[in-house]
């Protein structure tokens, strides 16, 4: 294809393009001509589709994600908010910590393994572009049916890819969820959060500040992988034979990235970069223009300068391409030497291809041929920005009207069933088949990782400062009532975050979503971001930053609303956190917090085919006394164990507490049928000393305080009920071996 320049986007206006084939519509094309004047030369038109996707621009998602701005809260601890790469918080003693989660959702089911791959691999750029030392990440998973053949295709490749570029870094796995559900079949969602750590003066910005100052691009070759990723992929609904469109899904090398992560550090440690930026989504199209809009001027870059793996690249394929393992920095001529010294040393490739300018554009040449004169915001940051249709789906009406009932477990034998049943169903089952493909311990300061309610890792090692990380959605919640659900997502996450003991700082989120261009879905959306905006400021949590994943449909089944909800917590030495579990008998085990009999969006509600009733009302309040019981239950040593009750309610719990040491429980309740199934929010089992007691009854105020019984022998015995615990082990940890091998 000839070279497309300015000069002859001027001269030929009415040259045919494809823009519709880009994924752009046809007044975002006018639109385009009526900023620039003029038709779009083919590379500017390539920019343009990329960061006017729906995965780059949030131009459906904008108008409800300004609720997080408008009802934001002041915090003293919010360091770097929405907008940047990553929010970042201050946790105390000089330290600041980023944290974001994002979607690589439609690659991975298109290619399993370099999908995850390289979603962790983009997100660990994220939290480095802050200037922070990567910790430790988590991966929340949803798939198909666990039986499903094409969730035994794509599982087994994510869990692989997760692994394999995590390990490979040297970083930590230190929590996340596997959830099943029919709604995921075609559409799984892999999501992936990182966190990072560096103290306050490292932190850096995404900004070309300077007039001279030159462009910097260092890292990977520029390769062919990941064309057209973002607005063709992650922007499209599947159809119900899949993709239509099937661009090549980016390709990674975690140890080009250890590398580069490496590299980066030593360059932020000697003050070399102005303003840094990874390249993810869009390449150099989303660099280039968000570092120019970010500063004060414009930029000059000299596309040809760009080192490529592929010599046949065009440059509008170079302008699109999302190879991985590549960064963008802004340094100081006087500078520039010292950073590719550094370079050198580590072998990272490092080339200068252009310079800030004290102009307004953002101008790119091909062999001295000028292809891009753009206004930089109006590419990065001035995109499209819809108010789409919402309406209330129909279903919402249909299903809180029904009456869920399902057989609830009466006699022993019944019971027994129950648990065991509870205890192997693929949502509830041991993960170890997961986890055990990651490194979790890597670093030496993960403190706790999976099946703990929250990971947790070490920041300093005199002082023995901690933070704690927890992600949490509940689907079948959020499709009752999304308002609520984000509510009780943020509500657990927090909650997980404090059995430890630790205390909620931030939140980041990612928003999985079907079409858009659904009323309905725009309605679950609105309502989602409403509730989660409404719950943070209940709960005085800062809202740091997040992600948007749309069109999580195959045909016209969307997925299940799913925000995941990230907490971060602090706790000021984790050698005092509090366990999830009990290592000896004796021990008396609380209920904290009141039950109901609601088993909407219950587990075992889902096992009964029942996907209706009402979503529990999140009692906020309540949840922040519970919080500062289970902080207060740490720091006065009341607290020998605590967990969480969500999913699968108190047979859940009991079941994960009395396998992890292999410590037996009796327990008596009044009907257990009912009570060891309900998944009521805001409650949490905790195990005590007998001469603790007095002191819990009084730290628990209004609280509900209901004794369950006490710690010992080899079984789990409630009322008459008996199960050996090498039973209940066998149907908690078989499930995943028979089901993937």
């Amino acid at each position: 294809m000839a070279l497309d320049t300015v000069a002859i986007a001027t001269a030929n206006p009415e040259t045919t393009q494809p823009f519709a084939e880009l994924g752009l519509k046809g007044d975002e094309y006018a639109r385009i001509k009526e900023i620039l004047g003029r038709r779009p030369t083919s590379s500017e038109l390539a920019m343009y589709s990329v960061m006017w996707s729906e995965h780059c621009s949030y131009k459906s998602s904008k108008v409800h994600l300004k609720q997080f701005g408008d009802k934001a809260v002041k915090s003293d601890a919010l360091l770097v908010g929405i907008g940047e790469n990553a929010g970042v918080v201050d946790v105390g003693q000089g330290y600041a910590v980023t944290f974001k989660v994002e979607s690589h959702n439609h690659p991975s089911f298109i290619e399993p393994y370099q999908g995850a791959a390289t979603g962790v691999g983009g997100i660990v750029r994220d939290i480095l572009t802050m200037g922070a030392r990567p910790i430790a990440v988590m991966d929340p998973l949803r798939f198909g049916p666990a039986d499903a053949p094409d969730t035994r295709r794509v599982l087994p490749g994510v869990i692989a890819g997760v692994g394999g570029y995590g390990n490979c870094l040297g970083l930590p796995n230190i929590g996340g969820e596997v959830v099943f559900d029919e709604t995921y079949l075609g559409n799984p969602l892999v999501n992936a959060l990182c966190v990072g750590v560096m103290k306050h003066s490292d932190i850096k910005l995404a900004k070309a500040a300077g007039a001279g100052n030159l462009v910097v691009l260092y890292g990977a070759k520029t390769g062919g992988d990941g064309i057209g990723g973002v607005s063709v992929l992650a922007s499209e609904t599947f159809g119900a034979s899949g993709p239509a469109k099937r661009p090549a899904v980016q390709v990674g090398d975690p140890f080009v990235e250890k590398v580069l992560i490496e590299c980066s550090l030593e360059i932020f440690a000697e003050d070399l970069v102005v303003g840094i930026q990874d390249l993810g989504g869009a390449g150099l199209s989303c660099a280039t223009s968000e570092l120019a809009s970010g500063g004060s001027g414009g930029m000059k870059v000299e596309l040809d300068r760009v080192p490529l793996r592929d010599a046949t690249l065009s440059p509008e394929e170079i302008l699109m391409s999302e190879s991985q393992e590549r960064m963008c920095a802004i340094v100081e001529p006087s500078k520039i030497d010292r950073f590719l010294e550094i370079c050198k040393k580590w072998d990272v490739t490092v080339t200068v291809i252009g310079e800030v300018t004290d102009g307004d554009r953002l101008e790119i040449t091909w062999h001295g041929e000028l292809i891009v004169d753009v206004p930089p915001r109006t590419v990065a940051h001035e995109g499209p920005v819809y108010s789409r249709p919402l309406a209330e789906p129909a279903y919402i009406a249909r299903v809180n009207a029904e009456v869920i009932n399902p057989a609830i477990p009466q006699t022993a034998q019944e019971i027994k069933a129950a648990i065991l049943m509870m205890a192997a169903t693929p949502n509830l089952a041991d993960k170890s088949w997961v986890t055990n493909q990651y490194d979790r311990y890597v670093q030496g300061n993960t403190v706790q990782s999976q099946p703990d309610d929250s990971g947790m890792v070490r920041i300093d090692e005199k002082t023995h400062l901690g933070v704690a990380v927890a992600t949490d959605a509940n689907a079948n919640w959020s499709y009752l009532n999304p308002y609520e659900g984000a509510k009780l997502a943020l509500a657990e996450a927090s909650r997980n975050i404090a059995t430890a003991g630790a205390v909620p700082l931030a939140v980041t989120n990612c928003l999985n979503f079907g079409s858009p261009e659904d009323p309905g879905v725009m309605w679950q959306f609105a309502e989602t971001v409403r509730g989660l905006a409404d719950g943070c400021l209940e709960m005085g949590l800062p809202v740091t930053g997040g992600n948007v994943s749309f069109y999580n449909q195959t045909g016209d089944v969307a997925i299940l609303p799913t925000p995941v909800i990230g907490v971060l917590g602090v706790i000021d030495d984790v050698r005092t956190r509090t366990p999830m579990s009990f290592e000896r008998a004796g021990l008396e085990l609380y209920l904290l917090g009141a039950s109901d009999e609601n088993l909407s969006g219950s587990e075992w509600a889902y096992l009964h085919g029942m996907r209706g009733g009402q979503a529990p009302i999140a009692d906020l309040q309540r949840e922040m006394r519970l919080i500062k019981l289970l902080v207060k239950g740490r720091t006065e040593k009341i607290f020998t164990a605590a967990h969480d009750l969500s999913q699968g309610g108190l047979t859940a719990t009991l079941t994960e507490m009395v396998l992890r040491y292999n410590v037996g429980a009796t327990i008596t309740l009044a009907n257990p049928g009912i009570n060891l199934l309900v998944e009521t929010p805001g409650r949490i089992v905790v195990a005590v000393e007998a001469s603790k007691v007095a002191a819990l009854k009084a730290a628990a105020g209004d609280i509900p305080l209901t004794h369950l019984g006490t710690t010992g022998g080899d079984a789990l015995v409630i009322n008459d009920v008996e199960i050996s615990l090498a039973e209940l082990r066998t149907a908690h940890t078989s499930t995943f071996q028979k089901l993937f091998g």
